[in-house]
């Protein structure tokens, strides 16, 4: 029996790793390349395929209802905000990402760009360029066991993140509902109520996922709440934070600083005011890349696919 695989959308040079995964099968696979932007489009290209592999294209409830063979969509990354979940469960449609492609690669970024505001790395590089020789353009710095790492969100990524962490020297705690107070103590740290973590965090890291309850999450009331010093790092997904009080809160000195590796609209609009503030460190929704993690990433999504078609049970399957 020959299926048909549809990649609705993509960004890379090649796909020899999704082909050799999909040849090495031993199933007869048709693999449909396509670059949709649009429901419209995913629709078309949509109607009589098996498995649908997708990156950014819309996989909407209008999408989902009009497919008609569909048994799995594998999504390449750990978000899933670009498919309605509630109408694949519905349709009874598989729906699976891969959580754990960039565990170490985004984990690291947040450390990185923790590390670059906390010793204010950037800052200081660009003064120096500038003509400024003189430690004084980054007072005030203070030692990292002085001060608290809050993360929000606690799974796979946050939980290493804090491993990465802790060794420097700095407290830490978690917001998240759904893992206890005892799980977080026996890795070291503190649980918190996200009004608490807001208000005692110095460097304040989003982790968590992009779903309606966390839309705008970080937004003006929690912006006041936080410390004058405090720094928002986000590696997670841009609409989490409220933009434009983000940038007002900067711009007032209401919080310290931003680190960003992913804004609201990517790529972020041009005449952004967070492009023009010395701090805030933005970086091209990045923190996921390695040459390994996305090796990994593109075997793993095209495997979930290959597993369903199979009769098999993907261990990465969400719906």
């Amino acid at each position: 029996m020959a299926f048909k695989v549809l990649l609705t959308d993509y960004e890379f040079e090649h796909l020899q790793y999704e082909e050799s995964v999909f040849e090495q099968s031993g199933l007869e696979i048709e693999f449909i390349k396509a670059q949709c932007r649009t429901e419209d489009e995913v629709m078309e290209a949509a109607k009589d395929v098996d498995a649908i592999l997708n990156q950014y294209a819309p996989i909407s409830r209008r999408v989902i209802e009009s497919l008609e063979n569909v048994k799995i969509i594998s999504r390449y990354g750990v978000g899933v905000n670009t498919i309605d979940l509630d109408a694949a469960k519905e349709k009874g449609i598989i729906v699976a990402n891969v959580p754990d492609y960039g565990m170490e690669e985004v984990s690291n970024h947040a450390l990185a760009l923790l590390l670059s505001w906390a010793r204010k790395v950037t800052l200081l590089n660009n003064e120096v360029k500038n003509g400024n020789w003189d430690f004084k353009a980054c007072v005030p710095i203070h030692r990292f066991n002085n001060q608290t790492v809050g993360v929000l969100g606690f799974g796979r990524i946050p939980r290493r993140f804090v491993e990465k962490v802790k060794p420097l020297g700095f407290k830490t705690a978690a917001y998240d509902p759904f893992v206890s107070a005892e799980d977080m103590a026996a890795v070291g740290v503190q649980k918190m109520e996200l009004d608490e973590i807001i208000r005692e965090s110095d460097f304040l890291s989003v982790h968590v996922p992009l779903i309606d309850d966390t839309f705008h999450l970080i937004n003006e009331e929690r912006l006041n709440q936080m410390k004058k010093n405090a720094v928002i790092i986000n590696t997670a997904r841009g609409p989490i934070i409220d933009e434009k009080a983000l940038a007002e809160a900067l711009e007032n000195k209401i919080i310290a600083g931003a680190a960003l590796d992913v804004t609201e609209n990517e790529p972020i609009n041009t005449d952004s005011p967070l492009l023009k503030m010395d701090n805030v460190i933005i970086t091209p929704h990045s923190a996921w890349y390695s040459e390994e993690a996305m090796i990994e990433l593109r075997q793993k999504a095209a495997k979930n696919i290959i597993q369903v078609l199979s009769g098999e049970k993907s261990p990465y399957a969400l719906t």
